[in-house]
């Protein structure tokens, strides 16, 4: 293979945690028919996790595989899974980002291949990422939605310019949209405690607050284009574009004022399941 480059490559792993009275996952691991769904599979009333293991390097020039994916499952079963088990058991008040440090070197330690990056899928809606060239820092992310109308029109164009340009969506009686909305936001871990874990200085729990107060509180079921100020008296066209851009602007000012030393990197919003935008973009 010639031109070999660096690639990402990205498995997620399911899992499940369950009472310590069905025994050691590890035991039953294999008997596990459905990987699909999770290993170790539900037992009872477990939890549901699954993890994104991005591994980086150059793919074999004769096989093409940077590392077989039941590699990556198993070294996330022996070093991943023990861990999140054990603190679920033993500290479930735990903030989930304070364990990604742990997580990261003992993967690290049995992966073959570099670690780049472990996002941890606590819900299907709410996620913390640690890049290996960043242990201090953890990327939260969460996803929101609310409900809201919109008219994409352009007062300096013509009736028929807007017509031609925005199709339906120029309806003058406007239309809706089930936005969603998932901000990634960079947290600073705290600095190690007596208990090994300390207490994060900016939480989802502070997340889901500013973004309710900032996003949610000021756009949930309005039209965009009369009641909100960002669009209606800055004159800006409520596309998904600019939505992202004001989300972003409302939230990045919310979240500075905390003063806990987290950083809004972006925003990105779906008008549909098929369209979304993310501001800024990196």
């Amino acid at each position: 293979m010639s031109g070999t480059k660096t690639i990402e490559l990205i498995r997620t792993t399911r899992f499940c945690v369950n009472d310590p009275s069905f025994g050691d996952p590890r035991s039953h691991i294999e008997s596990d028919p459905n990987g699909y769904a999770g290993r170790p599979a539900m037992r009872g009333l477990g939890r549901y996790y699954s993890v994104d293991v991005t591994a980086r390097g150059e793919p074999d020039p004769v096989t093409g595989y940077l590392i077989g994916i039941k590699a990556i499952d198993r070294a996330v079963r022996d070093a991943v899974v023990p861990l999140i088990t054990l603190a679920c058991h033993d500290d479930p008040t735990r903030e989930p980002a304070t364990l990604l440090p742990e997580l990261m070197v003992d993967l690290e330690a049995t992966l073959p291949v570099t670690l780049a990056a472990l996002r941890w899928n606590l819900t299907p809606y709410m996620s913390i990422t640690m890049n290996a060239t960043d242990s201090t820092t953890v990327i939260l992310r969460e996803r929101f939605d609310f409900a809201a109308a919109h008219r994409l029109h352009v007062d300096s164009l013509s009736d028929e310019e807007n017509q031609k340009l925005f199709g339906k969506c120029n309806n003058p009686s406007g239309h809706g949209h089930n936005y969603q909305v998932e901000p990634a936001v960079e947290a600073p871990l705290p600095l190690s405690s007596q208990s090994g874990h300390g207490q994060m200085p900016f939480t989802m729990q502070d997340l889901e607050r500013l973004v309710d107060e900032s996003i949610i509180a000021a756009f949930d079921h309005t039209n965009l284009n009369i009641d909100p100020p960002d669009f209606s008296q800055a004159g800006v066209n409520p596309s998904v574009e600019h939505i992202a851009r004001v989300c972003f602007e409302r939230l990045a000012k919310a979240i500075d004022a905390t003063d806990s030393g987290a950083k809004l990197r972006e925003v990105t919003v779906w008008e549909t399941d098929r369209t979304r935008c993310t501001y800024p973009a990196t």
